[in-house]
């Protein structure tokens, strides 16, 4: 199912590479025809070649992860760093990284706790108090393996116990996943798949990637919160695991379109597949970026519960991210034979 393949490679937003190459050899494997544009978006032909599924409907799920950046070496030799997308800085103090291309291993340190002065105890350390240790001698030993701008991603492992999976990057590896299993399948028409870049600064790719294809529709596969958890009220638990795949009614830049979200729910209904809705506004997916391409495209998003998302290990429930590839499934096979 390459959840497991996925969330181990290194992808921060604006450097897929590993991630993309990963996916171009299993699609060359499966002799689908697929291509790249400029940004680094990778398109997946499903039917009838490169051009089939242009103006029809378009799949997406977004390759890249949060992250981190190298901003400056210090003199010492530790490494200061910018976070790319949104991390909650409570995760990283003593968390294992992985630097650059050639994977160099450090850990997120701050100053230890009983050296902290009384007013600094107890105040969530902010990036700027933050350092990488790579154990190097000083500014020109670290500077022999890293350079400014480098990139740094979650050195977490893979696990699954019960049918729970963990790891890192499930936003959205697992959505990668998910396009990949269906692209194995067989289907009564042609669409396209779209691996996209940049999605957690600013859904930048999928902008690009509708612009492109121009498509008459498109269903996003997410990775969304799952706050089922001891401290937090039911309402505001967005979504829970183990109760199925989530739909999206609406976040800060999208409304689903109502006859996708229609559609999506008879297609879970028919195959006895339980789901739910998304309980929460805030936060954006690449749904809301191509809704908002050319003279506008309907869109809607279905999503994989996951706790701790954005964090160095995630979890998801294996039987909620099956039942979204049948959904999925079901939604293309319905599209594809009766329209919208």
């Amino acid at each position: 199912m390459f959840l497991k393949e996925l969330s181990e490679l290194s992808g921060v937003s604006g450097n897929e590479d590993m991630v993309r190459d990963f996916i171009r050899g299993k699609l060359s494997a499966w002799g689908i025809h697929h291509d790249c544009d400029a940004l680094g978006n990778l398109y997946a032909y499903k039917g009838d070649g490169a051009t089939g599924a242009v103006g029809g409907l378009m799949l997406a799920a977004h390759m890249d992860e949060v992250g981190l950046m190298v901003s400056a070496i210090e003199k010492c030799g530790h490494l200061r760093f910018y976070k790319v997308g949104g991390i909650d800085e409570q995760f990283l103090v003593s968390c294992p990284v992985y630097i650059g291309s050639a994977g160099i291993s450090g850990v997120i340190g701050a100053k230890a706790v009983h050296l902290q002065k009384k007013e600094e105890r107890g105040k969530l350390l902010e990036v700027d108090k933050l350092y990488i240790d790579i154990g190097a001698k000083d500014k020109d030993d670290a500077a022999k393996v890293i350079k400014v701008g480098d990139y740094v991603s979650f050195a977490a492992r893979t696990a699954t116990f019960a049918d729970t999976f963990k790891g890192k990057a499930l936003d959205n590896r697992a959505g990668c996943a998910a396009l990949l299993e269906i692209l194995q399948r067989d289907f009564p028409g042609s669409f396209t798949a779209v691996f996209t870049v940049q999605e957690e600064i600013g859904c930048r790719g999928a902008r690009a990637a509708a612009y492109r294809l121009n498509p008459r529709m498109a269903l996003v596969v997410e990775t969304t919160i799952a706050a089922d958890l001891p401290d937090v009220e039911e309402k505001d638990q967005v979504t829970l695991l183990g109760k199925g795949p989530a739909f999206t009614l609406q976040d800060d830049s999208l409304i689903a379109h109502p006859r996708i979200l229609e559609r999506l729910m008879t297609v879970a209904q028919e195959q006895n597949i339980s789901c739910q809705f998304r309980r929460f506004t805030g936060s954006s997916t690449d749904g809301g970026a191509v809704t908002q391409t050319r003279e506008g495209v309907p869109a809607g998003v279905i999503s994989t519960p996951c706790r701790y998302l954005h964090g160095p290990a995630s979890l998801l429930c294996l039987a909620d991210w099956r039942n979204v590839v049948e959904v999925v499934d079901g939604f293309i096979n319905s599209v594809l034979a009766k329209g919208l």
